[in-house]
């Protein structure tokens, strides 16, 4: 693959690059960003090579990222598909600055159009579930976006399995626009999006774009054992980017466990351990577009060399191994052989799906 082998993006026919370039480290306002410069080192090489999906959101970098994407995308806005979040809390005093209301919604909206320098946003995603907000005021909100034209199409990111299908199905019924794309966690550290959002996303149309697919840096290698003794995690994205791992709870022993296999397997393949990571991810067919969130130029080239990987089954049997998670219920019992032959009788029945 190259960035040019474009994908469809869920059950749209939006063509996306099969690595997104996220923008979190646009900007130097968190304490570990990429300047300007540096920031448009990695935009141009990206764009330049044939990627054409991008990720920011609202609030990344205190607002920095959208600005430094606006002036970048300018001169080829175009043929770049450009995602962004709403969600977070543009003012910390104002309680309506962030959330999923219809208030919150428009004017986010509005203020990374400005930001972004742009008349329409490719991509909208519904940043994080806040548990309070009906479903048909986010719906209706987010489709009268679309019919005003400054929302082309519609994703969701963390949020629970059983309240994006019931979004998708409302979406359905009554004729709105529906979500096309949702981005989760996923990575070897953290594999529990395989048992409901992942396959949700297959079948209702949802192309799945996973962020953090290194485990904030955890399967690079950076990280050792000593880091454990951190002070914790944080609330907020400032500071270093161990303490953002630290609260993502990927700097965990399990976590730097994992990291092991995959920079042992790196290692035999000839690879490095952030290819070998990304790479696998790719290989979920759910999958559609892991976001790479380089802060310099060369961990970009690294990221890229994700797309030339391939594995061997016993490398595969070892990453699976050592990232294992428990299914649990239903999905375990379901599995068993009593149920099934409770269901089918003694018939051999071969599921493809």
């Amino acid at each position: 693959m190259e960035l040019d082998t474009y994908r469809l993006l869920g059950r749209s026919g939006l063509r996306v690059s099969p690595l997104s370039l996220g923008t979190m480290t646009f900007g130097t306002d968190w304490g570990w960003g990429a300047d300007k410069d540096e920031a448009r080192r990695i935009f141009d090489a990206y764009v330049d090579r044939g990627g054409n999906f991008i990720d920011t959101a609202s609030q990344y970098t205190g607002g920095t990222a959208e600005r430094l994407l606006g002036e970048f995308a300018r001169e080829r806005r175009e043929r770049l598909v450009l995602a962004t979040k709403y969600s977070m809390a543009r003012r910390p005093d104002d309680p309506n600055s962030g959330g999923n209301h219809r208030k919150s919604l428009v004017a986010s909206v509005e203020e990374s159009l400005r930001r972004l320098d742009t008349d329409y946003i490719d991509l909208l995603h519904l940043h994080v579930w806040d548990g309070t907000t009906p479903v048909e005021e986010v719906l209706r909100g987010l489709d009268d976006l679309v019919r005003a034209g400054k929302v082309l199409y519609l994703g969701i990111s963390d949020t629970p399995a059983w309240q994006i299908s019931r979004m998708q199905t409302i979406t359905d019924l009554r004729g709105w626009a529906p979500l096309v794309a949702l981005q989760v966690e996923y990575s070897l550290v953290e594999r529990t999006t395989e048992r409901d959002l992942i396959p949700m996303a297959r079948e209702l149309g949802l192309g799945v774009v996973p962020w953090s697919p290194l485990a904030s840096g955890v399967l690079t290698g950076k990280y050792t054992r000593a880091d454990l003794n951190h002070e914790g995690g944080t609330d907020n994205p400032e500071g270093t980017r161990r303490n953002v791992a630290a609260a993502n709870g990927s700097l965990t022993e399990r976590g730097l466990a994992i990291a092991d296999v995959v920079r042992d397997v790196a290692a035999e393949m000839g690879r490095t351990p952030s290819q070998v990571a990304l790479a696998w991810t790719l290989l979920n067919p759910a999958v559609t577009a892991p976001i790479i969130g380089a802060r310099t130029l060369d961990q970009l080239d690294d990221n890229l060399g994700a797309l030339d990987v391939r594995f061997a089954e016993g490398h595969l049997a070892d990453l699976d191994k050592a990232s294992a998670i428990e299914l649990g219920f239903p999905h375990e019992f379901l599995a068993r052989p009593m149920p099934r032959r409770v269901i089918f009788g003694d018939t051999r029945i071969e599921n493809h799906a």
